[in-house]
């Protein structure tokens, strides 16, 4: 029995209808786009073109920057694209001058991948080295590249082992993802846990609240941590609105020092509703909009949709006309994508692969391949694109700009509702815009819909980017990691060093939604911690003074999302030792995601042994989980479909077969199968407590992370 795509997972509410449930999207082509722009353009459209070559020169900040690290930690703020990775080059130069060692920590495998590329090129093979979840390679080296997650890992291991972490400079890349909801916790401890002695360098083009952030770091490392702000875009970037006629119009009305909407869009925003790109699952005519970009020399362009589903069916609407004005690129293209893809045959047969090569567009968002978003990058790159579609998830993290961004939506969907752009979402997009080196002038091009309300875009393209808020949460890995080297006294006292506790007393607003979220003096946070104790002092991983007990001290090592479950299931035997494909299905689903609506457990094609190992483990754990909620934890439900997925790619099942037909894109299996070979990775290093079972571990990931999974490019 395969997966089928009968297994769906419950559709969310929205605040509005959603592209992935509406009828396929097609274009929305009420009649001809006839090219055209606004007289007021001509001057702007003459400042196109690349800038005359000249020798580098380092900006002020940067250099400011680069000082100030070699005395304390620094915070910098600069546009993207300003020039901040240049200041991690050279701190890293000056480190490793030094014999000294660097930790290079990334929110994203994508942007880890990217500067570890890019720092070999600089420094040397043998001088840089990778640590993500997948990938461990040159772990020694002078400069270690790698996730935050695996950073803080590091620094729990340091505190219980008492030995000092083997660095010398740690940079904080996209910074500002200390306030994200889900993972700014992890930045925060990094943070938090660091030794003093390491100098700190973090780097952002978004936070709101740079001085709170450093006077908050003065006030728990006891040294100074120097802010350096840029506000200037190497690329100025100009607005444009594009008419459903054609014609370009600029956005923006300058009178006054003001910015607001050019009085001919005001007029079209007030009167014109009728005449917009819009429908419900309509596209606008992109083949026809590429024409005009290519018309006034706008291209290449990133197109910001909302779906997966839209970036997809956007590609079908390109036409071949375009790239065939460019033989020299269109050859070009050709022949950089075979040899990027010939070592891999998936990707050499990969269903997009006709529309790129004949439109030169392409799709980019997390339902793809990795290796395949790898591909797509570095044909961007090059420049050999001239359009890419891809979900707001592109504007963080990877460095592709290019001259234009287009933005079809004033709001995005966070993975529960659809709601406004924030100013630095907005201006995590259109950082993209302009090339330095290779552009004068970079272009912001608004397009009208039914979802676009362009009186709050203009309000967002000078707007400030939002403060950052702390994230801080309590979870078991967390717990019981600080429990191996500090008594629950000297948690609530690290606790007092959180960023959050600081937010409480500096600033109205900043200490009024912190109170909101974790009380007047930190009490909702500490009983949030108490409570955390009090279960595993229950389940016998604590003991009531607060020591690990034997199972406490093996399950502070796995570093999961669901440490207790799987912790748990060791303990009751629950998971097969003595069949690798069969651990591993179970162990994804552990770290599943989705809900399904139907069960399939009873279906006759199931495999037998894989279905009497679920069901035994999910009977198992079920008095375990009814203990955790009825405590207020969550206990998620465990679902056969992502099990079975593993079970038959594990038993070499063709990809193609897996996931065509199936719930999952191939970017969502792919990463099922990393974040189940990262569990598998943690489970495997208890092999000196249960040997069988860690030696399982290690021979499932071995049958279940390679190609097209695991990508070829690094």
């Amino acid at each position: 029995m395969k997966p089928t795509s009968k297994h769906r997972r419950p559709s969310r509410r929205r605040r509005r209808p959603s592209a992935s449930r509406s009828k396929p999207a097609s274009r929305f082509d009420p009649k001809p786009m006839q090219a055209g722009s606004d007289k007021s353009l001509k001057p702007v459209f003459q400042r196109i073109g690349k800038p005359d070559p000249s020798p580098f020169v380092p900006d002020r900040f940067q250099v400011n920057a680069v000082d100030a690290v070699n005395e304390s930690d620094c915070l910098v703020t600069a546009p993207t694209g300003a020039g901040k990775t240049w200041i991690a080059e050279q701190t890293a130069k000056d480190t490793i001058k030094a014999n000294g060692k660097v930790w290079y920590a990334t929110p994203l495998k994508a942007l880890t991948n990217s500067i570890h590329a890019n720092f070999r090129a600089i420094f040397g093979r043998d001088k840089v080295g990778i640590l993500t979840g997948d990938i461990k390679l040159n772990a020694d080296a002078s400069i270690v590249i790698g996730t935050t997650e695996i950073l803080r890992n590091q620094l729990y291991d340091a505190m219980h082992t008492g030995e000092n972490l083997s660095c010398d400079l740690i940079i904080l890349d996209e910074a500002h993802f200390l306030g994200d909801e889900e993972r700014g916790v992890v930045w925060e401890e990094i943070m938090i846990y660091l030794p003093v002695r390491i100098p700190l360098l973090l780097l952002s083009a978004t936070i709101g609240n740079p001085h709170q952030i450093a006077g908050w770091l003065e006030s728990i490392r006891g040294k100074e941590c120097r802010v350096i702000e840029n506000k200037d875009r190497p690329v100025p970037l100009f607005p444009l609105f594009l008419h459903p006629s054609g014609t370009l119009f600029p956005l923006l009305d300058q009178k006054q020092g003001k910015a607001r909407l050019h009085k001919k869009i005001f007029k079209f925003e007030t009167r014109s509703r009728r005449h917009r790109f819009s429908g419900r699952g309509k596209l606008p005519p992109f083949d026809q909009i590429l024409d005009i970009l290519d018309k006034y020399r706008l291209l290449p362009a990133i197109f910001f949709l909302k779906s997966r589903k839209e970036c997809d069916q956007a590609i079908r609407l390109c036409s071949a006309r375009l790239l065939e004005k460019y033989p020299e690129q269109k050859q070009e293209l050709t022949r950089t994508l075979s040899a990027l893809v010939t070592a891999n045959p998936h990707l050499k047969r990969h269903k997009q692969r006709v529309y790129l090569e004949r439109t030169g567009t392409a799709s980019h968002h997390s339902g793809h391949l990795p290796a395949w978003k790898v591909v797509v990058e570095t044909l961007m790159t090059k420049g050999l694109l001239n359009a890419m579609f891809a979900t707001s998830t592109v504007a963080a993290g990877v460095n592709f700009p290019a001259r234009s961004v287009v933005i079809l939506n004033s709001d995005r969907f966070n993975g529960i509702d659809f709601m406004p752009l924030s100013p630095s979402e907005f201006q995590q997009m259109t950082g993209r815009a302009g090339r330095r080196g290779m552009d004068k002038i970079g272009f912001g091009i608004v397009l009208p819909g039914k979802y676009m309300d362009l009186s709050y875009v203009s309000t967002l393209i000078t707007a400030p980017p939002l403060d950052v808020q702390s994230q801080i949460t309590i979870n078991f890995s967390m717990v019981l990691n600080l429990l191996l080297s500090h008594t629950p006294e000297q948690i609530k006292l690290l606790l007092e060093k959180s960023f959050a506790s600081y937010q409480l007393t500096s600033g109205k607003k900043q200490s009024k939604q912190a109170r909101k979220k974790f009380g007047q003096g930190l009490e909702l946070l500490s009983h949030d911690f108490l409570d955390h104790m009090d279960f595993l002092v229950l389940e016998n991983f604590v003991t009531r003074r607060g020591k690990l007990t034997r199972d406490g001290l093996w399950a502070s090592r796995l570093r999961l999302d669901s440490p207790l479950l799987v912790a748990q299931s060791i303990r009751d035997g629950l998971l097969p030792s003595d069949d690798p494909a069969l651990l591993a299905a179970i162990i994804a689903a552990f770290v599943n995601e989705r809900e399904f609506k139907d069960d399939p457990l009873y279906d006759n094609a199931l495999p037998k042994r894989l279905k009497e190992s679920f069901l035994a483990a999910r009977k198992g754990l079920k008095p375990f989980a009814v203990r955790m909620l009825a405590h207020g934890f969550n206990a998620p439900n465990l679902f056969i479909q992502p099990s079975l997925m593993i079970y038959f790619w594990a038993h070499d099942e063709p990809w193609e077969d897996l996931v065509v037909g199936s719930d999952y894109a191939e970017g969502d299996f792919a990463r099922l199968v990393l974040r189940t070979s990262e569990n598998l990775r943690q489970i495997g290093k208890l092999d000196d407590i249960f040997p069988e079972l860690g030696t399982a571990a290690k021979t499932a990931i071995e049958r279940i992370l390679r190609e097209p999974v695991i990508d070829s490019f690094i």
